[in-house]
């Protein structure tokens, strides 16, 4: 089912950043640091909360809020290969990650909106 492979990959890509978050901090990167482990961590837990969701709404709002910050991540990533904190095999192990989420993420959101009519 996507929303289980969902909850994996959104967990494996949160314990992938806090471990580089953890790297970055020892190199005195804070700022984006402290903002990729935000959105990434965000990711998991959007769309842990998406399973309870309230009305098929408030799930759908969860996994594009979810979307959002799987985009964001992505950036973040971006950012730290361009300014040469991570290497370029760090970037596309985590980004395939995240790359991946957000295709779920779409194809869950048009289903179910489509399923919704």
């Amino acid at each position: 089912m996507k929303e289980d492979k969902l909850s994996e990959l959104s967990m494996q890509l949160s314990v992938d950043i806090l471990k580089l978050t953890k790297e970055l901090r020892g190199k005195h990167e804070t700022v984006i640091s402290n903002q990729i482990g935000r959105s990434a961590t965000s990711v998991c837990a959007n769309i842990a909360e998406s399973k309870y969701g309230h009305s098929r709404a408030d799930f759908i709002a969860k996994l594009e809020i979810a979307l959002k910050e799987a985009n964001e991540t992505g950036r973040w990533l971006e950012m730290l290969l361009k300014s040469g904190y991570i290497d370029e095999a760090t970037f596309k192990s985590i980004d395939k990650t995240c790359a991946t989420i957000r295709i779920l993420l779409i194809a869950s959101v048009k289903t179910t909106k489509a399923n919704a009519e």
